[in-house]
């Protein structure tokens, strides 16, 4: 895959239409549609725009590949200090979980497809949008409402 050149790269249904200002907090928000005084966390947002494209890789955690946990402990680490396990089922777990309609920038969104336990993770960004590692597209930004992402929500939380 072709790393990206700033643009945000989505699979989202509903996007607000943008145009890249080349100031990354602004971008994400024209995108997400919420004020750039909304995003709290600039480290966040350069971390994924820095990663945005990266393919997806499973048992990776490199700009060569990445997998949807090392990318959700890599995020955690820089950008919040937070410490989290490797595997998507296990974040689960040490998560304090919230209901959807309480969920705010760099909540960890998890996700079951075609298993019958947690296998995905995604970090809550704003107004449903997520930053996930896809397994076609790489890191990317996706909708939760989308039907293929929400079909496979399971749960939420905040990293203690």
């Amino acid at each position: 895959m072709e790393k990206n050149s700033g643009q945000i790269i989505t699979d989202a249904s509903n996007v607000n239409n943008y145009h890249r200002t080349g100031n990354v907090l602004n971008d994400y928000a024209m995108f997400m549609g919420v004020k750039t005084s909304d995003l709290k966390n600039e480290r966040l947002y350069l971390l994924i725009n820095e990663w945005m494209g990266t393919p997806h890789l499973y048992g990776g955690s490199s700009k060569r590949g990445i997998d949807c946990s090392a990318f959700a402990v890599m995020v955690m680490s820089q950008a919040y200090g937070k410490s989290i396990p490797r595997s998507s089922s296990e974040q689960a777990s040490a998560v304090k979980r919230k209901y959807e309609r309480q969920l705010q920038e760099g909540d960890l969104l998890f996700f079951r497809f075609g298993s019958s336990k947690i296998n995905h993770v995604g970090i809550y960004l704003h107004n449903n949008k997520f930053a996930h590692v896809s397994t076609s597209k790489g890191v990317i930004v996706s909708d939760l409402k989308d039907a293929w992402y929400y079909k496979g929500f399971k749960r939420c939380g905040t990293v203690r």
